[in-house]
């Protein structure tokens, strides 16, 4: 579904990516890891149309879209949930997923909303209350909530366990894995490396803009250099 060639990308003279090369199928969970300003996020960034390509081709399902704008890469089904969350604070839960669905026409979001308040119970309870007087966690929901209202092909999750107590984490992870089973096509982006490993079919480890290792998510989580560096293991 998405293939990545040479994919470099630059924040004035910094080159935060240098020569990208990732894929992922339909159907797959792929998760990327890697520490505090790896390149993760510009990534996405770059996958969402808000960043430019410095050089590089990206192809979603057989279409070149390295230069198509932002607006339109959603309406072709690529869909980011952004670090931070980043609700509309003082809108309701449901003004924020009804914008979720705004590149589609208002009577077939009838059944996304549904099925997203479905997923996430809470949302449906706190559905007249202001974003911004939810949790941390509850937040999350709504952004991946929201995202879910554009019935995204490729869904981008930007850290979705930052800044989560574990408890909720767990239950964010939970959602991912049934998007996974429900057959969602999802790049996780993730400083957690056991969490998001354990879950993905395959993995990718950046480091300062490069890839540097790539394999089988359980495979990944038992190379030396991960468990070293990202798990804080001595062997």
């Amino acid at each position: 579904m998405l293939e990545v060639r040479g994919l470099s990308a630059a924040y004035g003279p910094v080159r935060a990516l240098d020569g990208i090369d990732l894929t992922v199928a339909a159907g797959e969970l792929v998760a990327l890891v890697g520490a505090n300003g790896a390149g993760k996020t510009t990534l996405l960034r770059v996958l969402s149309g808000l960043l430019p390509a410095a050089a590089g081709t990206i192809v979603f399902d057989g279409e070149a879209i390295t230069k198509t704008p932002s607006d339109l890469r959603v309406r072709l089904g690529i869909t980011q949930v952004p670090e931070g969350r980043q609700v509309f604070t003082a809108l309701s839960v449901l003004d924020n997923l009804r914008l979720g669905g705004y590149a589609r026409p208002r009577k077939d979001t009838r059944e996304d909303m549904d099925r997203v308040l479905s997923i996430f119970p809470v949302l449906r309870e706190r559905a007249d209350s202001p974003a911004g007087d939810l949790s941390g966690g509850q937040q999350q929901m709504l952004a991946i909530g929201r995202a879910l209202m554009a019935r995204p092909r490729l869904l981008l999750l930007d850290e979705p366990s930052m800044g989560l107590a574990p408890q909720v984490v767990d239950e964010i992870f939970d959602v991912i894995l049934r998007l996974r089973r429900e057959g969602a096509t999802v790049l996780l982006v993730e400083q957690n490396a056991q969490m998001a490993l354990s879950v993905a079919d395959r993995g990718y480890v950046i480091e300062s803009g490069h890839l540097v290792l790539e394999g089988p998510g359980p495979a990944l989580l038992e190379n030396d250099q991960v468990q070293r560096v990202y798990l804080g293991f001595d062997g």
